[in-house]
């Protein structure tokens, strides 16, 4: 959600401390910026959830069955399903930029913010140029696509790992790509094993957002009271009908 009146001046001071802010805070600004002033500020966040450990499990080894096509510079099948000339690229520092505690990282100069995200995989295409590529876990008996709302935050989260990579200065195609593993629902019994249907989706990604949204973050960031409560914002909701 976007507050205008927030930021009403055109020149404010820089913030007097370099803020480290992964891909999941600047969606957090996107949601509500109170909240993300409250948790970068004065160190109050939202309330979390457990962690979905079966999401990880997917994520942990379908980067294994990648690599094993990576150390072969060879495509996987469900690439070759899709007619995508490309292959799992081989970087040196492929690993790191997968490590949720890491990531692929950038120091804003204009804003002074530390960004960071982690990729789930790049594919190179023949003609040199990398796609991010993002794994989703799911379950339904729908059509895979990306028009449900709360998939804008995938396109988003996929747009600014293309923007990282950008100015890294790699060569990023603006066509990205998501996997999806959808757990079969209809078999008899579970039998001791869950089974899934994988099917990629793409996204032609704009990252023209993510550089306005900074210097929001950045003005967000200088002020020293907190933004009003975020109406659509049911985390602030229910805080000031705690209050009463």
């Amino acid at each position: 959600m976007k507050v205008p009146s927030l930021f009403d001046s055109k020149e404010s001071p820089k913030p007097q401390r370099t803020y480290r802010l992964s891909r999941s805070k600047i969606e957090l600004y996107l949601e509500c910026p109170r909240c993300f002033y409250l948790d970068q500020k004065l160190g109050i966040r939202r309330p979390s959830f457990p962690a979905f450990t079966l999401n990880s499990a997917v994520d942990l080894l379908l980067k294994k069955e990648f690599d094993l096509h990576r150390q072969k510079h060879e495509p996987h099948p469900l690439m070759q399903a899709y007619q995508i000339e490309a292959v799992p690229l081989w970087h040196e520092e492929l690993n790191k930029w997968r490590n949720s505690l890491q990531g692929i990282s950038l120091l804003h100069q204009e804003t002074n913010l530390y960004l960071f995200g982690a990729i789930d995989d790049i594919w190179e295409n023949a003609k040199g140029e990398w796609h991010v590529v993002d794994y989703k876990a799911t379950s339904t008996n729908r059509e895979i696509d990306l028009s449900d709302d709360y998939k804008a935050g995938y396109k988003k989260q996929v747009e600014f790992y293309q923007w990282l990579l950008r100015k890294r200065g790699f060569p990023v195609s603006k066509m990205a790509y998501f996997v999806f593993c959808n757990g079969i629902k209809n078999r008899p019994q579970l039998g001791g094993r869950l089974e899934f249907e994988l099917s990629i989706v793409p996204h032609k990604g704009d990252d023209s957002w993510v550089e306005p949204t900074l210097f929001e973050i950045e003005k967000l960031l200088t002020l020293k009271e907190t933004p009003p409560p975020n109406p659509q914002c049911p985390y602030c909701q229910f805080a000031e009908k705690a209050k009463r």
